[in-house]
């Protein structure tokens, strides 16, 4: 034997002997080339990694409506009008909903709502509260915009909650009359707790459009049916390049948006690093405990 294969033989017994040998104790047969069989690989040295889309959603994210159960607000029946007059002389506070205080207006300050009454409309909320979104006003002196609304909720046992509410705050694009402002942005809920406060300046009317995102219609129960009913159109604004980008409505009540379906891929890689093809992976030996 030359000194070439002497060599030769030296690198192949000291690679032997660094390959997990701990224990003197090598298992020739332990190591597999892959070399057996074409595409050969051991099945458990694979592990199963999924690969979700963006546009996936955690089911417990939402609550438990379903989205074809919730009714649907017919969209001539969402709007509330209602018009304040003060004919006192003075600067009088206004009330707006407030079900179940009932408390009488100032004198000379009348009420009024367009589409039913203002009487209706409060004891209507108390058994079929409703969600506001969206509020135009329209008033006849643009200095009543400068009186700070307070938005309560008084509660039967005493509890008062009040927070206040800025008209020339809101911004929109229609709000270059100085005689209107729109606020897209406006939310509350009404219930029998819930009213509008505000001091209405003498000999000035004021028209405020409210538009009705979601209710509560206690009849449903009586066939069955959830009792949560949404607007699904949009609010018309008056603009139509605003009301054509705002045809997708907002989520309401826990329902999932429409999203595109969930893809899982399932790709298998080797746990060890070993490669797949026409070499399989080696199986790593581990040094025995004593």
């Amino acid at each position: 034997m030359n000194k070439y294969n002497e060599e030769i033989r030296k690198y192949e017994k000291e690679a032997e002997d660094r390959y997990d040998d701990y224990d003197d104790n090598y298992d020739e047969d332990g190591f597999d080339t892959g070399l057996e069989g074409q595409d050969s690989y051991d099945e458990d040295s694979y592990e199963e990694v999924e690969y979700i889309g963006e546009d996936s959603y955690d089911e417990d994210g939402y609550d438990s409506y379903a989205q074809a159960s919730i009714g649907k607000i017919n969209p001539n029946d969402r709007t509330l009008t209602v018009t304040v007059t003060n004919t006192s002389g003075a600067d009088a506070e206004v009330i707006i909903f407030g079900g179940n205080e009932n408390a009488p207006q100032p004198a000379g300050v009348l009420v009024t709502v367009q589409e039913s009454s203002h009487n209706e409309v409060r004891e209507e909320s108390k058994a079929n509260p409703f969600k506001i979104q969206g509020m135009k006003m329209s008033v006849s002196d643009p200095l009543q915009f400068d009186n700070v609304w307070r938005i309560l909720r008084k509660s039967a046992a005493g509890a008062a909650n009040s927070y206040p509410y800025q008209p020339r705050n809101a911004t929109s694009p229609q709000n270059t009359n100085p005689n209107l402002i729109d606020d897209s942005a406006f939310e509350m809920d009404v219930t029998g707790q819930d009213s509008i406060r505000f001091f209405q300046k003498a000999g000035v009317k004021t028209t405020l459009t409210f538009t009705i995102k979601a209710r509560v219609d206690m009849g449903n129960v009586l066939m069955g049916q959830n009792v949560a009913e949404v607007s699904t159109a949009p609010r018309p604004t008056g603009l139509p390049q605003i009301d054509l980008a705002k045809q997708s409505p907002r989520p309401v009540f826990g329902v999932k948006p429409k999203i595109k379906k969930m893809v899982r891929k399932v790709v298998r890689r080797p746990i060890n690093g070993g490669g797949g093809g026409n070499m399989g992976p080696r199986k790593r030996l581990l040094k025995k405990r004593r």
